[in-house]
């Protein structure tokens, strides 16, 4: 596995995932695809090796994948209907934000999204982003008093946006991709650590219960853990 130089997010209330974030404009990302954080923003970018830019290497391209691309355990608890916009189909067309708050494993994730006030940022759809969601019961792993004061303290909002935009990555990538660079740097700053590949891939130890699910601006995988950044 290569390691790179990309970045991802988390955080949530009443029960999911897809925790995110405030990431890079798309105009930064256009100039230049690497992500650099100061404060939760992306200012710069690093660049890509060049070894690493070719599909023929392994690399998963843009990124943008299919409703038949869909993988994992979990995504039999996401409607079937095409019609629902919290279905795989439905969820295709709307950006990412938007998105979450229509998929029945991602309402925790949703309510932590609005309580940061980041929809609008994930909502963008001149960017591009990769995003790890924690499913619902994932947010039950963090004590209650620590989830309310994550939501609702004025003072720990810098916290609640920390913890949601090391969720996101600001490139898209599918499960192949993910897997090929190993290493993701994240808008919060900090990284993930992608082992394995397929069935059995996991980010920070977390495994994915569905994964390669595509939105109008990113590629989302739904995880059965909130991923915290170290201090």
């Amino acid at each position: 596995m290569r390691t790179t130089r990309r970045t991802a997010l988390a955080g949530g209330i009443t029960a999911s995932a897809l925790l995110l974030a405030a990431c890079a404009s798309g105009e930064e990302e256009a100039q230049d695809p690497g992500p650099g954080t100061d404060g939760g923003t992306v200012t710069s970018a690093p660049e890509r090796p060049e070894e690493d830019t070719s599909p023929e290497d392994g690399m998963a391209g843009d990124g943008v994948t299919t409703a038949a691309d869909v993988y994992g355990p979990g995504c039999d608890q996401v409607p079937t209907d095409p019609e629902d916009p919290g279905s795989v189909e439905g969820m295709i067309d709307d950006p990412v934000g938007t998105a979450a708050s229509n998929n029945p494993l991602l309402t925790n994730l949703t309510a932590a999204v609005e309580a940061a006030g980041l929809g609008d940022t994930l909502n963008d759809t001149g960017a591009s982003y990769t995003v790890f969601a924690p499913a619902d019961p994932a947010f039950e792993a963090i004590r209650e008093d620590e989830l309310t004061a994550l939501l609702t303290d004025p003072d720990r909002a810098d916290d609640l946006t920390g913890v949601l935009t090391y969720h996101v990555v600001p490139e898209r990538l599918d499960a192949d991709g993910v897997a090929e660079w190993g290493t993701l740097d994240t808008v919060q700053g900090g990284q993930l650590t992608v082992e394995g590949s397929g069935e059995d891939l996991t980010v920070n130890g977390a495994s994915v219960l569905c994964g390669n699910i595509p939105t109008a601006n990113a590629t989302v995988f739904v995880v059965d853990e909130v991923l915290m950044p170290q201090e």
